[in-house]
């Protein structure tokens, strides 16, 4: 077995090691395999993620092994490894990786990282936040066919209000909507939009879709969680493959393609094809970024309807008008 195997990526010779080492035990690919998947997407891959900062984490024994998030890039990464300082919601803050070229994907994966889990804005404009995120995460007990219908509703809803959403695979059970932004607004912004977004798909199939923080409250619905466009969160990227066995992909999909397909489909074998056959679904995004006014002015309509803010993760600081940081079933009664 090959202790080294090197490449000529974007101009710059990366060397891998144990590139033989299988990464993902239901077809036995290995750390060679999941290279050649991201140069065979290369393209598509970098019209989203291209010059955006990620967190890398790590499955040193391969997806089925333990992992961990290296916030910092090494320091003993090459010289030409382009990387950002970033906060974390705490305020830390971190000298991250950006994903420049792919020859900056290949060296993180050389490093055991499967996927990405992306910032949205681009490293040198951290002020905005250039992409809306709708996280479609079906509870305990929906099936898939509770997300494909809750999509449904999401593509109803952003039609009426003149926005066109590019859905994707979560690489696991969800759904997420993307819609690029003109670059005006902060991630405050925009995760007021998305609260704005999941109390309105709540309030149109409450059987089907909530916005409620706290899991007991949930059910058996699709959640959409607003918190994942909270200012320095990162989501898990387009093209990005998952710590599965099967080494799914979180796929861009045309809306036509979510009834036909199921995301356990799509891997490291099967996308590469789909890509050469048919294209990138989401190969026109960046030319058109859109406008947040119209979701906005949901927000503010329901402000003015009386409703405060949604509740935050608790690694952030309590928030203005922000509701108790604490499930409703461990809450104080009034005497």
């Amino acid at each position: 077995m090959a202790e080294e195997y090197a490449l000529d990526v974007a101009g710059r010779e990366i060397t891998l090691s144990s590139p033989q080492k299988v990464f993902f035990s239901e077809r036995g690919e290995t750390k060679l395999d999941l290279v050649r998947y991201y140069l065979a997407v290369a393209e598509p891959l970098m019209r989203v993620v291209g010059g955006r900062p990620t967190l890398m984490q790590r499955f040193p024994h391969g997806a089925e092994g333990s992992s961990f998030f290296q916030k910092r890039v090494p320091d003993n990464a090459p010289e030409w490894l382009q990387t950002t300082i970033v906060s974390t919601p705490n305020g830390t803050t971190s000298r991250a990786l950006v994903l420049a070229d792919t020859a900056h994907v290949v060296w993180a994966v050389n490093l055991a990282c499967l996927g990405f889990h992306v910032w949205p804005n681009l490293h040198d404009r951290q002020d905005v936040a250039d992409e809306l995120r709708l996280d479609l995460d079906p509870q305990p007990g929906v099936e898939f066919d509770g997300v494909r219908s809750a999509a449904a509703e999401v593509r109803r809803l952003l039609d009426e209000v003149g926005i066109v959403g590019y859905p994707k695979t979560t690489g696991n059970r969800g759904l997420h909507v993307y819609v690029r932004l003109e670059p005006r607004w902060d991630s405050y912004q925009v995760r007021s939009a998305a609260v704005a977004v999941a109390r309105e798909l709540e309030r149109r199939r409450r059987e089907l879709i909530t916005s409620a923080w706290w899991k007991e409250e949930r059910g058996r619905r699709v959640f959409v969680d607003y918190n994942q466009n909270a200012p320095h969160k990162t989501v898990f990227g387009a093209w990005s493959v998952r710590a599965r066995p099967g080494a799914q992909v979180s796929a861009p999909l045309r809306w036509g393609e979510i009834d036909a397909l199921h995301p356990d489909e799509l891997t490291i074998a099967s996308v590469p094809q789909r890509v050469a056959a048919d294209g990138d679904p989401w190969e026109g995004m960046n030319e058109q970024p859109q406008s947040l006014e119209p979701l906005l002015e949901l927000h503010e309509q329901d402000r003015a309807a009386g409703l405060k803010d949604a509740p935050w993760p608790p690694v952030y600081p309590k928030q203005p008008d922000e509701p108790p940081r604490v499930a409703p079933s461990r809450a104080r009664k009034d005497p």
